[in-house]
């Protein structure tokens, strides 16, 4: 059941790149972020009630931190949807699976092993390969923006691991929601934009969109996309599924991602389609080959045991 439920956070995540995309044809980036991140922070706020939110100073103050880590992510991972194709955009995201064993290395002194230097290598030659359009080899501001994006999300990785074991689980999850939402009202209101048909002048320059695709990019991203991910995730997590089934999972997301956009009219080439076959296959082959070597020398030691050895 809770496999069933994770492949529906992995498919959820992957198809929310086309309708970001159209959304932002009759918004702008900030505004759709802050009216996002809003109807996340509530609807989080209300589905965890029941599993006791606190919000003291430390909590508070950790969220913050990695709260505007992750609005680096988003801000960069939608502006990048202006400029490049969406499955390109969620394929270059899925490097930061790559990207954390090297930031646990720098930051905090963790052995990088074998498979993981493997992996980045596989991952990196796919990313020359999947930045070129029609067959030629290019790196424009949608893939820059993106690998940002990566970047920043792996750092939020490394840094949740840390910051969350010391917070309320809830409330370091909601303020994180919150900062990017203040984050996202901040440069609405300042950051000037083109104008869009319909929209509704709110604070500034922040604007809402009665437009269907903004609307229905507000509610998968807000509703389905964080706020049931978030639930799904956790309880799955807390019911025993295992780490390598969750990689295996979710590395579907982009996979959904290159689907969605191949039924909306977006064309890989031959050899953009190979770079992500090995983007793909580097994140298995960073993730899985860590925890397989890792339940293998578990396996080993505990049949010394038996053995007496």
């Amino acid at each position: 059941m809770w496999d069933l439920g994770l492949l529906f956070v992995a498919i959820v995540w992957g198809c929310t790149f086309v309708p970001v995309q159209r959304a932002l044809h009759s918004g702008d980036v900030f505004s759709f972020l802050f009216w996002r991140f809003l109807a996340a922070s509530i609807f989080t706020y209300l589905a965890c009630l029941r599993f006791g939110v606190k919000f003291d100073r430390g909590t508070i103050g950790r969220g913050v931190f990695c709260g505007l880590m992750l609005f680096c992510d988003f801000s960069c991972q939608t502006i990048a949807l202006d400029y490049a194709l969406s499955s390109t955009v969620a394929f270059i995201l899925g490097l930061n699976v790559v990207i954390v064993p090297f930031l646990m290395l720098a930051f905090f002194g963790k052995k990088v092993g074998a498979s993981a230097f493997g992996g980045a290598v596989v991952a990196l030659l796919g990313l020359y390969f999947l930045s070129g359009a029609s067959g030629a080899v290019g790196f424009g501001i949608g893939e820059r923006l993106t690998l940002i994006s990566a970047f920043a999300y792996a750092l939020h990785i490394v840094f949740t691991g840390v910051c969350a074991r010391k917070s309320n689980l809830y409330g370091f999850v909601i303020v994180q929601f919150i900062c990017v939402c203040v984050c996202a009202l901040i440069a609405a209101v300042f950051a000037p934009h083109a104008e869009f048909e319909g929209e509704i002048k709110v604070l500034g320059n922040l604007i809402f969109s009665p437009n269907f695709d903004f609307v229905f990019a507000l509610v998968l991203t807000s509703i389905f996309a964080t706020v049931a991910a978030f639930v799904i995730q956790t309880m799955a997590q807390n019911r025993g599924v295992s780490e390598i089934k969750t990689v295996l999972i979710f590395a579907l997301e982009p996979v959904s991602a290159g689907i969605m956009g191949y039924a909306f009219g977006e064309k890989l080439s031959a050899l953009q389609i190979l770079g992500a076959a090995l983007i793909l296959a580097g994140i298995l082959l960073s993730e899985l080959g860590g925890l397989l070597g890792a339940k293998f020398a578990k396996d080993r030691a505990c049949e010394k045991a038996d053995r007496g050895d």
